[in-house]
């Protein structure tokens, strides 16, 4: 029995990541902002925040074997952590993401990312979530330790977490249920997105902890299944029935964030890039097959199901709905 810390264990992935460590005989230890109760005597909840001042240093007192961070840092926050980690457990997962990467299809753990050949010197100059987890990224690389594994997810469905292009749950799920109509960017809609079930994620990534493969490497932790963004508003519909409507880049992002820059590049330079993922190296260093891991419809299904009764009418002042509505009142009635 190995013991391992999950941080951001109750997420979206994490959610999967617990019950498989658990089978695969581990003592596991879930840092939750919330009061939780384990159910399993080899799972322990421990209130807290791993961000608050000399928690994280008391904690990797433990002597943890593995950690597991779903955790998100900024840079020069991950600068004064990182060796904490390294210095202090067996193994260290870090979550990256399928976003540092450029347009390169198909994409292998060895493409390009965008932090190496963008030459757009504004996105350079911001502290983008591609960016930002790619400097990460090169800290664990450029160090001395080889303790560390690089995980990438593709864009994650979970119980509670859908994706539609750039738009999460609180807005697809509440519109589709309230019968109001979505708005997606039709420049958007032709380009290829692969979506990974959380459940086939949380099993590749407890796989590689303590394997001796995954020591110093990265991995591209997602499906091969891939889709257009366009055939997949046609999967949900099949689940939920709903309207979409198509509009230009600029109104759409107008719509959503008013036009800010995170916005922008997360559609130009994540969403509207072909995201098509080689998964030959986390298939091949965990033994798992393609055809074993969840098709996208039955995944969305399963997941639709277990989130369907969540309270989503909540989000209707959420600024994404109302300006929706705003929109689609004054272009369309």
């Amino acid at each position: 029995m190995k013991k391992v810390l999950v941080l951001g264990g109750t997420g979206a992935m994490g959610r999967y990541v617990v019950p498989q460590l658990i089978k695969l005989g581990h003592s596991v230890d879930v840092v939750a902002l919330d009061e939780m109760k384990s159910e399993s005597s080899n799972l322990r909840y421990i209130k807290g925040n791993t961000k608050d001042d000399g928690f994280l240093e008391e904690l990797l007192k433990n002597s943890y074997d593995g950690v597991i961070d779903f955790m998100t840092y900024g840079l020069e926050e991950f600068k004064k952590i990182y060796r904490l980690f390294l210095d202090n457990t067996d193994h260290y997962i870090f979550l990256s993401s399928c976003r540092v990467f450029a347009d390169n299809p198909p994409i292998t753990e060895d493409s390009p990312r965008l932090l190496d050949v963008s030459d757009d010197e504004h996105f350079l100059s911001t502290q983008d979530y591609a960016l930002y987890k790619a400097k990460e990224e090169n800290l664990l690389m450029d160090s001395q330790y080889k303790n560390w594994t690089i995980v990438r997810p593709a864009t994650t469905y979970s119980t509670g977490r859908f994706q539609l292009v750039t738009l999460e749950a609180a807005t697809i799920i509440y519109r589709m249920q309230a019968g109001k109509t979505i708005v997606l960017p039709k420049d958007a809609m032709k380009c290829q997105a692969t979506l990974s079930w959380g459940g086939d994620v949380g099993k590749m990534i407890a796989l590689l902890l303590f394997n001796d493969k995954a020591y110093g490497q990265s991995y591209n932790v997602a499906t091969s299944e891939h889709h257009s963004w366009e055939e997949i508003a046609r999967i949900y519909n099949e689940i939920c029935p709903f309207k979409y409507i198509e509009v230009s880049t600029e109104d759409y992002l107008d719509i959503i964030a008013q036009g800010a820059d995170w916005a922008k590049y997360q559609l130009i330079y994540a969403r509207m890039f072909e995201r098509i993922t080689d998964n030959s190296k986390i298939l091949r260093d965990t033994g798992m097959k393609q055809e074993e891991l969840m098709g996208l419809k039955e995944g969305l299904k399963l997941e639709y199901e277990a989130s369907k009764d969540f309270e989503w009418s909540k989000f209707a002042d959420d600024y994404r709905n109302t300006r929706m509505d705003e929109y689609l009142k004054e272009h369309y009635e």
